[in-house]
């Protein structure tokens, strides 16, 4: 070219790297064949892998009967089948527990049989021999119990609540099964609650859902912090307290009664028999409170709170998050979501609207997840007779599935989410320091953008956009500015002697990186690597991107991560924590490169920390990156605090097509309703706050705000910003317990 400066023809032209344009993800419901089963009530339904299904037990509430069946769906082959199985086959059972253990066995625990009895008893099926064994196991056996939670642990099944009893009792107790040894612990209290969900995360067990002793749904959410409990460890403790546990107990005046081979009511029946069961020891006892620190919050009043009251509701775990699928529960029209607590943030964002996933003339009777926690699948039927049903009547079988991605709501998966966490400190290789990086991530950041001669064996220099010489308004519909080249460029040795004038215009400082490091993570680097060009060989190239989004797009490379982590070593550049607006060009460039795993990582940051300061920068980027779910989130986010997002810089440096683009986001017949107005109304959530500071847009249609399950008004993510509290709550109206 006649400035010097060469493309490459491996380069990806933004220009021309358009995509089919994105449809908004609506995920499609699969009708199966086969023997499909009655749309039982208090079945186990388990995802167990291989695109597979196994659904065991339940009860038919139309022919009064209880199940031991186990049946399989095969979910390529959309089609049931009834599994033929051998062994220690167990009683007919509901209201129990199937885990998926060591990656092909099922763990069944408890349940009610067919004379209302609530079992105690484990029994293992062996998914690929199709066999049932029943372990020996000893400790004080747990009273039997039914519609209760349960969740596989560092090889611990801790099972938590349920209800027992001829009159129903809601329990509130934890205790755990030690897989190695099979041997139960002692019990403890914790919570009241049946039909809920638990599951682990962070060191801590937590539960949700369901109802409790007034019968009622809730909206709160327990945590137990076993770490550093030894209690969780060891073995079974009999009479008194152990002396592992707080002492603070005692003073409570909390004391345990033992009487060896008394048998628990309800509890003693082995899984294939009538008669009682003695293989261990059963204990009735008042038990004291679990060891570790619990807590509670309450909702009483968040933005974005789904309402417990409305719909049919599957709380499951994912990517550090809780999810709550709140599904139509009639075939009127109601409000239904997919919403998501942060569990470590406690902040509630709603990630999809009910119309986008859930069809009013379906029913949804059961809901698993697979072991990383990105794809679910809901099971269920239609409401209305098919036309091909001969009988004339309603299909009572669980004929349809909903396979939901959930990566397209931004959630990362329990793996990656995992190694996103910065609590977690893993120690790098070779030093005393910590990082939440691995040991070869954390070892390779050391190197990042250090100069040859620190002997860090650097051998390669990028330059970027000088991080003040651009705005978003100077951006192209690609994404690059206008006036520069639309693609990462080399500079041959004509122009390097020039590097210097160069750099006073509008080119940053160069980052010092590796050729191996960058052509082994960056197929697009690897591309221009092996074309040998003799240009390349001057080991330097240019990217049209602002400096903080390549240089964190570079240590992304070192590191597979777009956190920051702390600057331990001496001397070491560690980058800086990207902004959100960094994170929004680093998503335009894992589009430009088609690096997937990075544009994952953008998004659920981006969705995760979308305040109003950036919100149009996001909207701005996710269109040009064409991420249409986090454009439509960052466009309904703008609406809901249209009167700040105005004044914010990052509107106003927007393009006037996005700008156009985003306004005419507003329905046809929508208006502005100031501060005052909505909090008239409830709309503020509990802030109090002028119609001068913000504004709030409706359309003509739309219910001016919702009631929360708490019974206050809320429109949806209006209090993100609020200046006051509600007293004794925290700024999502939480009530701490």
């Amino acid at each position: 070219m006649s400035n010097g400066t060469y493309v490459m023809s491996a380069s990806p032209l933004k220009g021309g790297r358009k995509r089919a344009a994105c449809e908004p993800y609506i995920p499609r419901i699969i009708t199966t064949l086969g023997q499909r089963p009655a749309c039982l009530v208090n079945a186990s339904v388990t995802y167990v892998g291989n695109e597979q299904i196994y659904a065991f037990g339940g009860f038919d509430q139309y022919t009064d009967e209880v199940y031991n069946h186990v049946l399989k769906l095969n979910l390529a082959a959309r089609q049931w089948s009834l599994v033929d199985n051998y062994g220690d086959i167990p009683g007919v059972r509901m209201g129990h527990t199937a885990c998926l253990w060591q990656s092909d066995k099922l763990l069944v625990y408890g349940g009610e049989n067919e004379h209302r009895i609530h079992l105690s008893d484990v029994v293992i099926f062996d998914i690929k021999t199709a066999h049932w064994t029943q372990p020996e196991i000893s400790g004080p056996v747990p009273r039997g119990r039914a519609r209760h939670s349960a969740v596989i642990y560092d090889d611990k099944l801790f099972v938590c609540g349920g209800m027992t009893g001829g009159d129903n009792t809601v329990l509130d107790d934890i205790c755990s099964l030690d897989l190695k040894t099979w041997t139960w612990s002692r019990t403890w209290r914790f919570v009241s609650r049946y039909d809920h969900a638990s599951w682990v995360w962070g060191g801590k067990i937590w539960i949700s859902g369901g109802m409790g002793e007034e019968m009622e749904r809730t909206n709160e959410i327990w945590w137990l912090d076993f770490r550093g409990a030894p209690a969780f460890e060891g073995g079974p403790t009999y009479g008194s307290m152990g002396s592992n546990e707080p002492s603070s107990l005692n003073d409570r005046g909390l004391n345990t009664y033992v009487g060896p081979g008394m048998p628990a009511p309800g509890s003693g029946y082995a899984a294939n028999t009538g008669v009682q069961s003695n293989s261990a020891t059963q204990i009735q006892r008042n038990a004291p409170v679990a060891p570790g620190a619990i807590s509670s919050v309450k909702f009483m009043s968040s933005p974005n709170l789904p309402m417990q009251g409305v719909g049919s509701h599957f709380h499951v775990f994912s990517s550090g998050c809780m999810l709550d699928f709140v599904t139509p529960a009639t075939n009127m029209p109601l409000e239904t979501s997919l919403s998501a607590l942060d569990l470590d943030t406690l902040r509630w964002q709603k990630l999809a609207d009910g119309k986008d996933l859930f069809s009013p003339q379906y029913r949804w009777h059961y809901c698993c997840l697979d072991p990383d926690g990105t794809q679910a699948w809901l099971l269920g039927c239609p409401r209305e007779q098919r036309a091909n049903n001969p009988n004339g009547e309603a299909e009572e079988y669980l004929s349809d599935v909903l396979p939901i991605d959930l990566r397209r709501f931004g959630l990362l998966g329990n793996k990656m989410s995992q190694e996103a966490r910065l609590e977690q400190r893993i120690p790098t290789s070779d030093t005393h320091g910590s990082s939440h990086l691995s040991a070869i991530g954390a070892d390779l950041a050391r190197t990042f953008n250090q100069p040859p001669e620190s002997g860090s064996g650097t051998d390669f220099t990028i330059t970027a956009l000088r991080d003040d010489d651009y705005s978003l308004e100077d951006l192209s519909e690609a994404g690059s500015p206008s006036a520069t080249l639309t693609s990462p460029t080399i500079m041959p040795s004509s122009t390097a002697d020039s590097e210097s004038s160069s750099s006073s215009t509008n080119t940053s400082q160069p980052i010092h990186v590796h050729r191996l490091i960058l052509s082994a993570r960056w197929p697009h680097f690897s591309r221009l690597y092996n074309a040998q060009m003799s240009e390349f060989h001057t080991k330097r190239m240019h990217i049209p991107e602002p400096y903080p989004a390549v240089k964190a797009f570079l240590y992304y490379l070192y590191t597979d991560s777009i956190s920051s982590p702390p600057a331990t070593a001496s001397g070491a550049d560690f980058a800086a924590a990207p902004s959100l607006e960094d994170v929004s060009n680093l998503l335009v460039m894992s589009n430009i490169y088609d690096m997937p795993r990075l544009r994952h990582l953008c998004v659920n940051r981006l969705v995760r920390d979308l305040d109003v300061q950036h919100a149009a920068l996001v909207f701005d980027r996710a269109n040009t990156a064409q991420e249409d779910w986090l454009k439509r989130r960052a466009a309904s986010f703008c609406m809901t605090h249209w009167g700040r997002v105005v004044r914010t810089s990052a509107f106003r440096n927007l393009k006037r097509s996005a700008m156009l683009e985003l306004c005419e986001g507003v329905d046809a017949e929508g208006r502005v309703v100031g501060g005052d107005e909505l909090e008239a109304v409830g709309g503020l959530g509990g802030a109090r706050l002028g119609s001068g500071m913000m504004g709030g847009l409706w359309g003509a249609g739309r219910k001016r705000g919702r009631i929360g399950s708490a019974g206050a008004n809320t429109l949806d993510g209006a209090d993100d910003d609020a200046d006051d509290t509600t007293e004794g709550m925290d700024d999502e109206g939480m009530e701490m317990g």
